[in-house]
C-alpha cells in the first residue's frame, strides 16, 4: 500500500443499495490520483471479463433462417431473436443447456413463463415478452443457454457448428448492464488532497454487484502478482503494511472508545438535579437552600443529623425530606447513626 495509507488509515469500503442488483460502492480515503486509477481499472474488468448467461442458438419450428416468417405469430424470427437476448438467467453448470418452448392453440403474449422449467437454469425475468400469437396458433422452439465470457459473434458459431436449423445469435455474455466511476476530492485532518472513488454497477441480476466486484478484485489481483512472484518488499520504508496499520486503528479504536467512557462517567458524575425538582415546603426549602443544598445529588449525601442542625429546620421538616425522597426511591447514603 502507498505509504500515505499510514497517516490517513486504511480505505473503507461502504456498499449502498440503489434498487435491484444496483449497488453504489464508495471507498475512501485514498492517496491523490489512486481514485481514477482504481476505477478505470475495474470498470474495464467489470464491461469486459465477467462470466455470464446468454442464449447462444435458436432452433424453431417452420424457421430455417433469422429473416423467415412463422405462421401465425406476429413478429419475424429476427424480432424473437432480438427479444430473446434479453432473457435473463442464473445457470448452475458450465455446459450448455436447451430449453425447450412448446405453446399450442394459444392466442396473446407468449412470455418466459412458457418456457418449460429446468432444474439447471433459473429464469429471473419471466415475465419477458417473447412473441404474440393470433387466434389458437402454435409456436414450438430449443433454446440453447451458453455460460461464458466478453462477446462471441454468431458468425464464429456458424464457422465451428453446422447442425441443420439451428440460428445463431449474437451473445453478450458480461451480466454487467451498467458501470459507472466517479472520484471527488476528500480530506483527513489538514490533509485535503486525498481521493473518494464512488463505483455505480448494475446487473441483470444472473451475478449480483457485490460478487461482480469481488471476481473483477481477483482477476486483477491474479495479473498483478505477476510481476513479483516472489513476494519481494522492495524499498520497505517507503511502502505500508496494512496489517500494522490496522492494528494502529484498532489500537486508537480502543483508547477512543477507553477515553469516552471516561468522560460519560464524568458526566454522570457531574450530574445536577435542583432540589426543586422534589417539591418540599417553602420553610424546609429555604432551610436547604440556605444550608448551602440546592441539588438533589447533594441531599443525598448529606448526614441527616448535620442537616437537623440548620436554622429553621426541624425534625417535622427531616421527615418531610425522608418521605420526597423515599417516593423518588432515594435515600440518604449517609446514616442516621
Amino acid at each position: 500500500m502507498h505509504i500515505v495509507q499510514q497517516e490517513i488509515g486504511i480505505p473503507k469500503i461502504v456498499a449502498k443499495n440503489i434498487g435491484d442488483n444496483h449497488t453504489l460502492f464508495v471507498v475512501s480515503p485514498l492517496p491523490n490520483g489512486y481514485g481514477m486509477t482504481l476505477g478505470n481499472a475495474f470498470r474495464r474488468v467489470l464491461l469486459s471479463s465477467l462470466p455470464g448467461v446468454a442464449v447462444t442458438a435458436v432452433k424453431m419450428k417452420g424457421a430455417t433462417h433469422e429473416y423467415s416468417a412463422i405462421g401465425g405469430v406476429k413478429d419475424s424470427v429476427l424480432e424473437i431473436m432480438l427479444n430473446l437476448k434479453r432473457l435473463y438467467v442464473k445457470k448452475h453448470s458450465k455446459e450448455a443447456t436447451v430449453l425447450k418452448l412448446d405453446v399450442k392453440n394459444k392466442t396473446g403474449e407468449v412470455t418466459a413463463k412458457d418456457i418449460t422449467e429446468n432444474s439447471d437454469v433459473e429464469i429471473l425475468n419471466p415475465n419477458l415478452v417473447i412473441t404474440t400469437l393470433d387466434k389458437k396458433s402454435e409456436l414450438k422452439m430449443e433454446i440453447i443457454i451458453e455460460k461464458g465470457v466478453g462477446y462471441v459473434p454468431a458468425s464464429e458459431r456458424q464457422r465451428k457448428n453446422k447442425e441443420t436449423g439451428l440460428i445463431y445469435l449474437d451473445s453478450i455474455f458480461s451480466p454487467v448492464e451498467r458501470v459507472r466511476y466517479d472520484v471527488t476530492d476528500t480530506r483527513v485532518g489538514e490533509m485535503t488532497n486525498l481521493d473518494k472513488l464512488e463505483i455505480e454497477v448494475k446487473t441483470n441480476g444472473s451475478m449480483t454487484p457485490e460478487d461482480s466486484v469481488k471476481f473483477a478484485s481477483n482477476i486483477l489481483k491474479s495479473y498483478f502478482e505477476l510481476f513479483n512472484l516472489d513476494n519481494e518488499i522492495i524499498e520497505k520504508e517507503f511502502a505500508a503494511d496494512p496489517e500494522k496499520i490496522l492494528e494502529k486503528q484498532q489500537l486508537e479504536n480502543k483508547l477512543s472508545k477507553e477515553k469516552r467512557i471516561v468522560g460519560e462517567n464524568a458526566a454522570a458524575a457531574e450530574k445536577y438535579t435542583p432540589i426543586e425538582t422534589l417539591q418540599f415546603s417553602p420553610r424546609t426549602l429555604n432551610a436547604l437552600i440556605n444550608g448551602g443544598i440546592g441539588s438533589v445529588e447533594q441531599l443525598v449525601k448529606s448526614n441527616p443529623n448535620k442537616i437537623a442542625e440548620l436554622r429553621g429546620f426541624g425534625s417535622k421538616a427531616l421527615d418531610e425530606v425522608k418521605e420526597k425522597l423515599a417516593k423518588e426511591n432515594l435515600g440518604f447514603e449517609v446514616s442516621d447513626d
